[in-house]
């Protein structure tokens, strides 16, 4: 029997960026099983290309137009590309469809879809992500709406795929009265190196352009949000004494918290901070990743991230925010820190101090920590027989 999956929350394929994007990327490009067939909702804000429908990796994408309404836009694609799969699983008549939601968004509605799902003979899963009513960009009240959001998306669901074993954790005891069926699939990570030589003209440029040094530089990616405890990073980066420089691939435009940010520490008086915007070229921020000296994260709201794992796949030496989240990705792999005054300076001068066999050593362990749990060969055969085996 063909399977049909649908899959709702990510903003779709061709993936540019982001976790549920490159999620769905891998998941379709590296199908194993022929009797799976996935439908991807693709946003869009043009209205013209709103009622597209294309083949990519095999998928059947469509688009989905979503107007510019702030927070809310988020609830109103993923209510509309939900319509949009309903009824086209009904149009074509297919058996028993699995709706695969990411992010808990739509809770004040779910039983409502839930309900007309199951009359078709199909079955609602859910990713919960990680925990996004904890997430300072947004206001209290809508902090407030993702926290009971989630509690519905919750109490509905037929199953509930934590790609973080300590989310499922927190979904099981947070929840347990709804007694929740869960399983746990981890995110996946690209293990293999960069196809960039160390000589190639984009890192040689990428490199004269920022004035940085191949072993040189600790490097930071991801949001530029709170959460992620940037100012700690370079509160204790400039009390160090490292020579190396502090690369951020960040994007700091229009963000308030850029400026407040560079009031509170001074940190543009600092010539070893370096703040170089964003990188879309896969292949480019792979490089930057495995000539860095370190990788320091520091983000702090759960989930499995996506620029963890691949820092440990390419980086040797990462050094990571203490929080159980990444100490269940990264286990022995790497070394951690607190926000405690001094933690973090005194493992980045420590770090530098590292003999070569204690540097391998890491790197080794990290390695072999993505490649045995986090591959993507192996995310996509577990996603696959969850899919097609379990209902």
């Amino acid at each position: 029997m063909l399977r049909h999956v649908f899959i709702i929350g990510s903003k779709g394929i061709p993936a540019k960026y982001g976790g549920y994007e490159t999620f769905v990327e891998y998941l379709t490009k590296r199908k194993i099983t022929r009797n799976i067939q996935y439908h991807v909702a693709c946003k869009v804000t043009n209205k013209v290309n709103s009622k597209g429908r294309f083949d990519y990796n095999s998928a059947d994408c469509f688009n989905v137009y979503v107007p510019q309404i702030g927070p809310a836009q988020a609830i109103y694609y993923d209510i509309s590309a939900l319509i949009k799969s309903i009824n086209y699983a009904e149009l074509h008549n297919i058996k028993e469809p699995i709706f695969y939601i990411l992010a808990c968004r739509i809770g004040p509605f779910m039983n409502c879809v839930v309900n007309k799902i199951h009359s078709m003979g199909g079955t609602v899963y859910v990713n919960p992500d990680g925990h996004e009513w904890m997430r300072s960009k947004w206001s209290y009240p809508v902090r407030k709406y993702w926290k009971f959001s989630e509690k519905l998306m919750v109490k509905n669901a037929d199953l509930l795929i934590c790609d973080s074993k300590n989310i499922e954790k927190y979904i099981r005891s947070t929840y347990a009265d709804y007694k929740p069926r869960t399983t746990f699939i981890a995110y996946g990570s690209d293990v293999e190196k960069s196809k960039l030589g160390n000589g190639d003209s984009k890192i040689v440029s990428w490199f004269n352009h920022f004035g940085v040094n191949a072993k040189q530089y600790y490097l930071i990616v991801g949001r530029f949000v709170p959460e992620n405890n940037y100012e700690t990073m370079i509160r204790e980066f400039m009390k160090s004494s490292t020579s190396k420089d502090l690369v951020i691939v960040t994007d700091v435009r229009k963000n308030k918290f850029y400026k407040n940010l560079s009031l509170k520490t001074n940190f543009k008086n600092d010539n070893r901070i370096k703040f170089v915007g964003t990188i879309y070229d896969k292949e480019l921020l792979k490089k930057i990743r495995e000539l860095a000296y370190g990788y320091i994260h520091g983000h702090s709201v759960g989930g499995t991230n996506p620029s963890l794992l691949e820092a440990l796949s390419s980086t040797k030496i990462n050094l990571l925010y203490d929080v159980s989240f990444n100490r269940e990705v990264a286990q022995n792999g790497a070394r951690y820190w607190s926000t405690k005054n001094g933690d973090l300076s005194n493992l980045i001068n420590n770090s530098d101090a590292l003999n070569s066999y204690d540097i391998d050593k890491l790197d080794e362990l990290s390695t072999n920590r993505i490649v045995s749990h986090y591959s993507w060969d192996k995310i996509i055969k577990d996603y696959e027989y969850v899919l097609r085996v379990k209902k």
